[in-house]
């Protein structure tokens, strides 16, 4: 059996990473295994975005090491794939950045404004939250359709 695949154009990538999707985020612990940790997540103007709680495994490892690795992959039958490669800034809670993205990046995996919120709401009060920005470095995406 013989497999094709095409590389996706830009057009192709852009209107993908609109669609609400899971991702995948690697991170490199101390040791150097990999740490995979699944995400929302919020595409704009070429940066990824990513919340995430202080406290995670996924914070530590990118504090220490500012390197990431994200995979965005279409569900079944969609076989589609992006993988983005690129370095982090980390943005704390409480700023105006924070709480504008955050917001955008909540409300587009919830049906109305009125979920998104309730989810917000839902979050314990004691954590403390950031935002993983992403400036992509490499970009891979493979159409396998």
């Amino acid at each position: 059996m013989t497999y094709q695949y095409a590389e996706m154009s830009q057009a192709h990538i852009e209107d993908f990473l609109q669609v609400p999707r899971f991702a995948i985020v690697g991170t490199n612990r101390v040791n150097g295994a990999p740490q995979l940790t699944p995400v929302w997540y919020l595409y704009e103007n070429g940066r990824i975005y990513v919340s995430m709680s202080v406290n995670s495994a996924k914070y530590r490892n990118l504090r220490r090491d500012p390197r990431i690795g994200i995979c965005i992959s279409g569900v079944h039958p969609d076989a589609r794939a992006v993988m983005i490669y690129g370095t982090v800034d980390l943005v704390p809670e409480n700023t105006a950045v924070y709480e504008d993205v955050h917001w955008r990046l909540t409300r587009r995996y919830h049906d109305s404004d009125e979920e998104a919120q309730a989810f917000i709401d839902s979050l314990p009060t004691e954590r403390e939250a950031a935002l993983a920005v992403v400036t992509p470095d490499k970009v891979i995406a493979e159409d396998y359709n």
